[in-house]
């Protein structure tokens, strides 16, 4: 779209995920921010705002609607609707908006673009759409090409289609410039020059570098303060503009202590925008000052100020996100929308600098009329038909409700509803059960009543029992026992956890050496062949761990430990429990 509109010349260089401006996003290839473009047709601008699609990112999916007049439903022409197009969907209906239907990779082999639009019109029903929003228009499209088609079989080799629906099904954005200017910032930027930046929709009147607003707090009291800058968006550049009018998104300086979902007004007595609703958190973890023997020795920002500083700043934008501040002690109890939500934050404080550590999450219960009440997922799941089996078992074990089962071409897709805990460290599990040839999404669905107790894992950790460097010769003997989390010559302490067992929980010895004499003896001087360590990134540790163990999180590394290193105070404490 910015291509084809004249945004970008033919001599710009346009990134695959050009939206995706994050480190973080182009790693995962995921959006995990909402982020504003703008493109021209003609003397018609159009703002165009790429939102999340998973869950966990739902704080920035809900206040980011606000802004936009419809929305444009991206469906894989083969995948069909998944349970983050469900989110998606169901927040914009609830708006009012009305979606227009996007049926892309409609060139895969095993694309089915009818299928798959039947199964949208049947999630629109679900979902309790309007009569006119059923009567969506629908486009199909490849994107990669930059194709799109009213019909299948029309002859279309751009997206000219495209830009002619927006054009006569979105609505011009309402433009009541001579009303006293209103605007909600619906996300945050700070800039070195004039410091922090809402950013938002004009919804009436006009704005102005120098104009006096009134922001009308979340608690309602007001402030007066002084625009100093305007700054709207032509394709992924912000240029500073004199005045903006009503329907633009725009960014503005001046007010040192905007948040989200205040409301800025020229009237003094104007009456604040409604409110930007968020779903509640549905999981919780301890972020907690790093103890461990390696403490201190590859990242720079290691104390508790430092920590809860920069937690304090991500409240500031997170909306999603509640952090429970203690007077004294190191540890923050951090809630989040669920494990994706929470390991973003905590992978991006490590390549700030950031060492700490973090306890396994815990699902957030409700008590309603006496009841305890838990989080429920919608889960998604693609398997070869092979592998079908094991998985409805496994999820069978973790009260998991089949939904749907259907099979077709060798694959076949289960659709189940699941209680939060009963996901929490499967999909280490699920990887190992399908060999790596699985799929697996899910999405917050409600809150049900508690199940009772589910394994959580069959697993057992195999710990240090002492500090030094890890030895090829030790390691070569442990690997029969389990799986290895570490290479030679890595850094260990007492109380690491360095494998997982499926036989028992058991305390080894990794930097045991070689014994050296004046003896050989037959392979001796055999290589020592060992395994590749299973690599345990962040969100394999954190579905990993168990209730009793942390992960070490540093700018270098991720490790695994128990919360007591010493054995004998492990089995003190379990004999409490």
């Amino acid at each position: 779209m910015l291509r084809q509109s004249g945004t970008f010349g033919e001599r710009d260089v346009i990134e695959e995920r050009v939206m995706d401006s994050n480190a973080l996003e182009k790693e995962r290839g995921i959006t995990i921010y909402a982020k504003n473009t703008a493109i021209r047709l003609g003397e018609i601008k159009i703002n165009i705002v790429d939102t999340p699609g998973h869950s966990d990112f739902g704080s920035e999916v809900e206040r980011v609607l606000r802004m936009v007049d419809s929305v444009l439903l991206l469906v894989d022409a083969q995948e069909g609707p998944m349970p983050q197009t469900r989110f998606v969907l169901r927040k914009s209906l609830e708006l009012g908006l009305k979606p227009i239907v996007v049926i892309n990779k409609i060139d895969k082999p095993a694309a089915r673009p009818s299928e798959a639009l039947n199964m949208v019109f049947d999630l629109f029903v679900e979902l309790g759409a309007t009569d006119e929003q059923m009567n969506f228009e629908t486009i199909y499209a490849i994107s990669r090409q930059g194709i799109a088609k009213r019909q299948l079989t029309d002859d279309s080799q751009d997206l000219q289609p495209l830009f002619d629906v927006i054009l006569k099904t979105v609505p011009p954005a309402p433009s009541e410039i001579n009303a006293p200017l209103r605007m909600q910032p619906a996300n945050l930027a700070y800039d070195d020059f004039v410091g922090r930046l809402g950013s938002g929709r004009i919804y009436e009147g006009r704005v102005r570098p120098g104009m006096m607003v009134t922001v009308i707090k979340q608690d309602g009291t007001r402030e007066r303060h002084k625009i100093t800058k305007v700054l709207t968006t032509e394709g992924l550049r912000n240029i500073e503009v004199e005045e903006a009018i009503a329907g633009d998104i725009v960014q503005i300086a001046g007010i040192p202590n905007i948040n989200v979902g205040e409301t800025v007004a020229e009237s003094p007595d104007a009456k604040p925008l409604p409110s930007i609703d968020v779903d509640p958190p549905t999981l919780t973890m301890n972020f907690l000052v790093n103890n461990s023997p390696l403490a201190g020795q590859e990242g720079k920002l290691v104390t508790s100020r430092q920590i809860r500083e920069r937690l304090r700043r991500e409240l500031e934008t997170n909306v999603g996100l509640q952090i429970d501040f203690p007077e004294a002690g190191e540890s923050f109890r951090v809630s989040g929308r669920g494990e994706m939500h929470l390991s973003i934050l905590v992978e991006t404080m490590r390549r700030e600098g950031f060492e700490l550590q973090v306890s396994q999450p815990q699902v957030i219960l409700r008590e309603e009329n006496g009841q305890t009440l838990e989080p429920y997922e919608t889960v998604t799941i693609d398997v070869p038909d092979k592998h079908s089996g094991i998985v409805i078992e496994k999820l069978g074990i973790r009260k998991g409700e089949m939904q749907n089962l259907s099979s077709e071409n060798g694959s076949t897709r289960i659709e189940y509803i699941i209680p939060t805990r009963g996901l929490l460290g499967y999909r280490l599990e699920f990887m190992t059960d399908t060999r790596g040839e699985g799929t697996l999404s899910h999405i917050f669905s409600h809150y049900g009543p508690h199940r009772g107790n589910i394994p959580r894992r069959t697993s057992y950790s195999i710990i240090s029992m002492e500090n030094g460097k890890a030895s090829a010769f030790a390691l070569f003997g442990i690997q029969d026992r389990g799986v290895l989390f570490i290479d030679p010559g890595e850094q260990v302490y007492e109380g690491m956890v360095v494998g997982a067992s499926m036989r028992d929980t058991m305390v080894v010895n990794p930097i045991k050496g070689k014994k050296l004499t004046n003896m050989r003896s037959s392979g001796a001087d055999d290589a020592i062949a060992l395994a590749p360590p299973l690599d345990m990134n962040l969100e394999r540790a954190l579905e990993y761990i168990d209730d009793d163990e942390y992960v070490e999180v540093t700018p270098k590394s991720i490790r695994i430990r128990k919360k007591w290193l010493k054995e004998h105070e492990r089995k003190r404490h379990t004999t409490k429990d």
